[in-house]
């Protein structure tokens, strides 16, 4: 039994995944399975997965159902202890899972690891910029306070010990726009993440990586399902007011006022700084104006929030 089981989930990646599939069979630890969902891709993405002739390299093709069930499906039929996650068109350092299993030797107990995410674009690559300090190569992190700014967890830097899903339950395959965000949610209501403070894992940014994104607000996460844990759970108040925040800065964008009202309602402005309190009274055309100057910089384009990544959907 491999010690890694590596999940990726691929729908109409065909640009993207035989690079990302390279950044696994390259690592410098060999212990690992990969098992790839290919989703009802219709492009020719499962043509180059079978191109690559690997024995460790596991293939299931589903109807199109999405990421939630398709990285379920994966975690259902994974053999090893341990499961990594890694979206069809991410790619990872020569080096990440010889410091997961580093880490994983030295701190037994714990359940969840995870390391710094960079964002790759054609001309310049960009560490993400947490939160918080960590001089030490390891440090353990309560999720939602880890998070204030950038989501300490994400889809391609996680690896977590499989019989945590017994307690936090799989991807919910009801959620359309904002899976990963619920799911790691139940992490923190559980566990501690054990983050490693290096540069291992890249978001890589192309011009049609928004092309799925889901700005229907009717599909995004309400964060209702934790009305009462957030009375007896600060950190996890905060975690998700300042989710609130950000949709109801869409919200206000797309003149939605129903979900205006439904994320403010519930919110807490006292879990917000100045500047969030400042952007959710202002007018439209100066929200507007903000993402214009922002995407000037050629970056990725974030609605004024916790600047979460990117999720897989």
């Amino acid at each position: 039994m491999a010690f890694f089981s590596i999940i990726i989930s691929v729908y109409n990646k065909e640009k993207y995944i035989k690079s990302t599939i390279n950044s696994v069979l390259n690592q410098s630890y060999k212990d690992f399975e990969i098992i790839i969902i290919n989703d009802g891709s219709t492009d020719d993405s499962v043509k180059i997965i079978e191109s690559l002739e690997d024995k460790r390299i596991k293939l299931i093709t589903t109807i199109n159902q999405g990421a939630s069930i398709a990285r379920n499906t994966g975690i259902k039929k994974a053999s090893s202890k341990f499961i990594a996650l890694l979206d069809g068109d991410d790619t990872w350092e020569k080096s990440y899972l010889q410091d997961m299993y580093d880490a994983i030797s030295i701190f037994p107990e714990i359940k969840i690891f995870t390391t710094g995410i960079s964002q790759k674009y054609d001309n310049k690559i960009i560490p993400v910029k947490y939160s918080f300090k960590q001089l030490d190569l390891y440090g353990k992190h309560n999720y939602f306070e880890a998070s204030k700014k950038y989501t300490l967890i994400t889809s391609s830097s996680v690896v977590f010990n499989k019989s945590i899903i017994e307690q936090t339950g799989y991807f919910d395959p009801l959620i359309i726009s904002g899976q990963d965000t619920d799911l790691w949610i139940r992490f923190g209501l559980y566990f501690d993440i054990l983050f490693i403070n290096r540069q291992l894992a890249y978001y890589n940014y192309y011009p049609s990586s928004l092309s799925n994104t889901t700005f229907d607000l009717s599909k995004k996460l309400k964060f209702d399902k934790y009305h009462n844990e957030e009375k007896e759970n600060k950190e996890l108040k905060a975690f998700l007011d300042r989710n609130r925040y950000s949709m109801a800065i869409l919200s206000k964008i797309q003149n939605d006022k129903k979900h205006f009202n439904y994320y403010t309602s519930h919110l807490d402005t006292n879990n917000l700084n100045f500047k969030q309190n400042f952007l959710l009274k202002s007018p439209k055309w100066l929200l507007q104006l903000l993402l214009k100057i922002i995407a000037l910089k050629g970056e990725k384009v974030y609605y004024p929030s916790t600047k979460k990544l990117k999720t897989a959907g």
